[in-house]
C-alpha cells in the first residue's frame, strides 16, 4: 500500500498550488484587457460575468511588510471562493502613511504597495477595480484637497468647490496621471497596460449637497472622463455612482431612499467615456428606520430598476459595486445578512442569464482573520462566516458556469466558421 509520508504530502500541496497560481497568472495574461459590448462585459471575446468583492485596505497593508501577508491570504482565499474582482482605492491623501504626500509628491513605500496588490491580483486571477479618489475625509478624499488649495490661497466656500475650482481640478488631474502613468516596480509593466486593472474609478461615491441639480457633477465627470481616456485608452471606466436618480428622469425618483445627492444615475452614465454603470445600496443605513422585510423591498426594486435602465436607456453593463449588512444594527442576525446576498446575488444572475446588463455584485467589504481595526460591521471573514460564504461561493459556481456556458458558444461558433471558410474555398 502506498502511503504520503508528511513531507511528500506537503510537496504534493505545494506543487498543486503552484500550478493553481501558474494557471490562474497565465489565464489572466493571455485573456487581455476586459471591453464592452452593448450590455455585456467581454473578454477573449466571450460575455464575461462576475463575482467579487471590496477590501479597500489592501494598499495600506501591502506598503508595510509586516501586514503584507493578509493581501495575499484575501486574494488566496478569494480565488478559493470563486471571486474575479476586487474593488480597492487608488488613493490615500494627506494624513497618516498616504499616498499622496501633498498635490503631486507621493511616498513610494505606498505607492510600492499598489504594485504588489496589483501583482498579487494578477499571481491569483483577480483583476482589480482601481478608485482615484474618496468622495469622504477618509484617506482624505475631495476634502483634502480642497484644503490643499486653501493653503495656496484659493478661496472655496465648501469641499463641493472640488467640482468647479481649475486649480483642484489640476491637483485631481495629476493623481490620475501620476496613477495611470505609473511602472509597476515588481512587474515592470505601467499600470496603463496591465490588464490585471479591469476599469479605473473617477470618485468613490461623489455627491454634491450643495447643488442637488447634477449640473456640477455632470460637467465634471465628462471633463475628467475625457482626461482619463487620453491618458489611457485600453482600460474601461466607470464614474463611482451610488445610482440615486436626478432630474433627467423625474419619474424614477420614486426609488430614491427618499432623497438626492447631486448625482444623476441616466444623464451620468450617458456621459462618453464612460463605459459601465455602478450602483451600491445600503437599506440599514439610508432606510434606517424601516424593518428589515422593508429595507429587503427597497433593495430589490432598486437593483431591478437599475438593471432595467441599463438595458434599456443607458445600453451599457452594470455592477453592483457595494452591497452589505452590518451587525451593528439593531436585530442583526447572519440570516438576515444571507438573505440580503441572495437577493442580490438572484437579480445578477437573473439577469446574466438572460443576457441583461447585470454583469456582476462586488460586496462590502472582504477581510482577513485578526484585521480588527478594520472591522466596520459590514466586514465578511469567511473562517468566521460560514453560512455567508456559502452563499457567496454559490454566486460564483453560478456565474463561473454561465462564463463556461458563453466560451463555449463562442469557440462552437468559430469552429463553425472555420469549417465553412474552407468549404467554401474548396468550391
Amino acid at each position: 500500500m502506498f502511503r504520503l509520508t508528511e513531507h511528500k504530502l506537503i510537496c504534493v500541496v505545494f506543487l498543486a498550488f503552484l500550478v493553481f497560481q501558474n494557471q490562474a497568472n497565465l489565464a489572466l495574461a493571455q485573456s487581455g484587457f476586459v471591453k464592452t459590448r452593448g450590455t455585456h462585459f467581454m473578454v477573449n471575446g466571450s460575455p464575461f460575468y462576475v463575482n467579487g468583492f471590496n477590501a479597500y485596505w489592501l494598499t495600506q497593508m501591502a506598503s508595510d511588510p509586516s501586514t503584507r501577508g493578509k493581501v495575499t491570504s484575501v486574494f488566496q482565499q478569494a480565488s478559493s471562493y470563486g471571486l474575479t474582482v476586487a474593488r480597492t482605492w487608488a488613493f490615500s491623501d494627506g494624513g497618516y502613511r498616504p499616498l499622496q504626500i501633498s498635490p503631486g509628491s507621493y511616498n513610494e513605500d505606498m505607492f510600492k504597495g499598489l504594485d504588489f496588490v496589483i501583482s498579487e491580483a494578477r499571481r491569483y486571477g483577480v483583476r482589480l477595480i482601481l478608485s482615484f479618489v474618496n468622495n469622504y475625509k477618509d484617506l482624505g478624499g475631495r476634502p483634502q484637497y480642497v484644503q490643499w488649495a486653501r493653503n495656496q490661497g484659493q478661496s472655496l466656500n465648501s469641499d463641493d468647490d472640488f467640482y468647479t475650482n481649475p486649480v483642484v481640478k489640476g491637483y485631481y488631474k495629476n493623481h490620475v496621471q501620476s496613477v495611470i502613468s505609473r511602472v509597476n516596480s515588481m512587474s515592470g509593466v505601467a499600470y496603463k497596460d496591465d490588464p490585471t486593472i479591469f476599469a479605473w474609478e473617477l470618485m468613490n461615491e461623489p455627491r454634491c449637497q450643495t447643488d442637488l441639480s447634477g449640473r456640477p457633477v455632470q460637467e465634471w465627470i465628462t471633463e475628467m472622463a475625457a482626461h482619463v481616456k487620453s491618458l489611457d485608452s485600453n482600460h474601461l471606466l466607470e464614474a463611482g455612482l451610488e445610482g440615486f436618480y436626478g432630474d433627467s428622469s423625474p419619474q424614477r425618483e420614486q426609488f430614491n431612499p427618499g432623497y438626492k445627492v447631486g448625482t444623476d444615475f441616466i444623464s451620468n452614465n450617458q456621459i462618453p467615456g464612460i463605459d459601465f454603470a455602478t450602483i451600491h445600496a445600503y437599506p440599514d443605513q439610508w432606510i434606517s428606520g424601516s424593518s428589515d422585510q422593508a429595507q429587503l423591498s427597497f433593495l430589490q426594486s432598486w437593483v431591478q430598476a437599475h438593471i432595467e435602465d441599463s438595458n434599456t436607456v443607458l445600453k451599457k453593463p452594470m455592477l453592483f459595486t457595494e452591497f452589505g449588512k452590518s451587525s451593528k444594527t439593531q436585530g442583526y442576525t447572519p440570516g438576515l445578512r444571507d438573505t440580503l446576498f441572495a437577493a442580490v446575488y438572484n437579480s445578477i444572475y437573473t439577469s446574466a442569464r438572460s443576457g441583461g446588463a447585470g454583469a456582476g455584485g462586488l460586496f462590502w467589504q472582504l477581510l482577513d482573520k485578526d484585521m480588527d481595526n478594520f472591522r466596520d460591521g459590514y466586514e465578511v471573514i469567511m473562517a468566521e462566516s460560514p453560512s455567508t460564504a456559502n452563499v457567496i461561493a454559490q454566486q460564483s459556481h453560478k456565474v463561473s458556469s454561465l462564463n463556461r456556458v458563453f466560451a463555449k458558444r463562442r469557440n462552437v461558433h468559430r469552429v463553425e466558421e472555420a469549417k465553412s471558410m474552407r468549404e467554401n474555398q474548396k468550391n
